[in-house]
């Protein structure tokens, strides 16, 4: 089925360098496909290390007329650019759903939450203050000044194809940098729109250049970016793995990084909590876009005493949850990206069930009627998990619920820190004394508190140990852009 768009100029196949629509420099193209559907919905353009190279050379020559526009130009451009976005909500949340799979209403709101971080970085575009540093002598001036670190390479999941990539443009080009970007592989369509918008809000050319890329050229590509010196900064979210790839190949030119990685969320509920608060907020950490976000929960942890309530109040909630495709107006939770999630899903499902868990709803892939393609996954909840299971260990990134039993609070904090990840970490309780203590002990960058719904654009988004470092959005988020620059000024006697 074809996509139909309000706008069907906001429909791009091409990359868009030097402010200019330009399709691959070897003419080579691949397909983007609905994974409610398996079918082609766009050809786009499958970029070399000569398209990267084409956008950087852009981005560097755009750069100086760009640092120098005062920060009031830049903030209005990105206005703009957040009003245009807002416009077309109702376009760019058909391409979130169709390249992605998420329900409308989640691609909706998704738009709304990246256009938050545009609107926000508009205003932290006229505050990024220096400091006067009292001097010890008279004859001197000693002032701190921050500026822009240069051209910024963006790259960005697929989970998120709003999202992602916004909060990483917004607070580079509000601080001054100019970019370089290259979406996911499987949902470029949504970045490409938002880059059209971004040119019809009146963005310079070379300030914003994007190249998309098959899974088989993404090296070749990323790989242009990380070897050259005029690229300042990488900023990424994706795996771990690939993330300290980039730590390693970017160290030959030093450049800036900030990544946000894998995650392995603990979410523990304690005797006292809220047994219907913490179900309704694990429904929202965990199945939102599926499963398949960085900071949905892996494993749940319940205090033995009210173990089988709340179990039994989770497995009503799951087993209501309407699967089918994103485009369906009472579809709860869409497809996975493709086969291969689900094949993860199925393995790691599996081999709990095979270690002992026991399977309290869902367990398999769907079929048939509107779920009649290998990528959706039913809803799943599985009961007595160990940490010896696979899923203990690494992200399933699908809509599977693993219920681990704790007694008391320090095998639990024990538990949840058992992992080299630490980006999200969610409980429930009441019990004042322990909220603190506990968010406080827990050690990831993210802590929600009976609460399942962690992000804000006012607010630091990232994590510590293996999930990496950097923070995005808040006023914590435009330094990630800026270099720190002393001045010091004499002979003032």
């Amino acid at each position: 089925m074809a996509l139909n768009l309000d706008r069907p100029d906001l429909l791009r196949s091409n990359n868009f360098i030097g402010g200019q629509w330009c399709s691959s420099v070897v003419g080579a193209s691949y397909p983007v496909c609905d994974p409610a559907t398996g079918e082609a919905i766009a050809i786009v353009a499958d970029s070399t290390a000569a398209d990267a190279q084409a956008a950087t050379v852009a981005a560097h020559q755009a750069f100086d007329s760009w640092r120098q526009q005062p920060a009031a130009v830049r903030a209005q451009l990105l206005k703009r650019w957040h009003a245009l976005i807002l416009e077309h909500t109702e376009d760019l949340a058909r391409l979130i759903s169709r390249e992605q799979g998420k329900p409308m209403s989640e691609a909706r709101g998704e738009v709304a939450y990246g256009a938050s971080y545009v609107d926000w970085f508009a205003a932290e575009a006229v505050r990024s203050y220096g400091d006067i540093i009292p001097t010890p002598v008279r004859s001197k001036k000693m002032l701190v000044t921050k500026e822009p670190v240069g051209v910024v390479a963006a790259i960005t999941p697929w989970n998120f194809p709003l999202a992602m990539i916004v909060r990483k443009i917004a607070p580079a080009l509000a601080a001054g940098c100019t970019v370089v970007a290259k979406p996911a592989e499987d949902t470029p369509l949504t970045a490409l729109a938002l880059v059209a918008l971004a040119e019809e809000a009146g963005l310079p050319a070379g300030v914003l250049n994007i190249v998309t890329s098959s899974r088989e050229q993404v090296s070749e590509v990323v790989g242009a970016w990380l070897d050259d010196g005029r690229v300042r900064k990488i900023t990424f979210t994706g795996s771990t793995a690939v993330g300290k790839l980039l730590a390693r190949d970017s160290a030959p030119t030093l450049k800036r990084l900030s990544l946000e990685l894998g995650g392995n969320a603990p979410f523990i509920v304690f005797e006292d909590a809220d047994l219907d608060a913490a179900v309704e907020g694990l429904m929202a950490a965990k199945f939102r876009n599926g499963g398949q976000t960085c900071v949905s929960p892996n494993r749940v942890y319940v205090q033995e005493s009210v173990y089988d309530a709340f179990a039994d109040k989770l497995v009503a909630r799951v087993q209501s949850l309407r699967v089918g495709p994103g485009d369906h107006d009472d579809s709860q939770i869409g497809p996975m990206i493709n086969a291969r999630a689900v094949d993860k899903i199925e393995r790691h499902v599996q081999d709990a069930l095979a270690r002992g868990a026991s399977l309290l709803t869902g367990g398999q892939r769907l079929s048939g009627g509107d779920t009649n393609v290998p990528n959706y996954y039913a809803p799943t909840v599985l009961g007595d998990a160990s940490h010896e299971m696979e899923l203990s260990q690494d992200e399933t990134f699908g809509p599977v619920v693993p219920l681990f039993r704790f007694r008391d609070e320090e095998e639990v904090v024990d538990a949840a820190n058992d992992t080299p990840y630490g980006l999200a970490a969610y409980f429930y309780s009441r019990d004042v004394t322990r909220i603190w203590r506990l968010a406080e002990r827990l050690q990831t960058g993210l802590v929600g508190i009976n609460e399942g719904a962690l992000a804000a654009e006012s607010a630091p988004f990232g994590g510590v140990k293996e999930s990496g470092y950097g923070r995005e959005g808040s006023r914590y988020g435009l330094d990630d852009y800026m270099a720190t620059k002393y001045l010091c000024q004499g002979n003032l006697a």
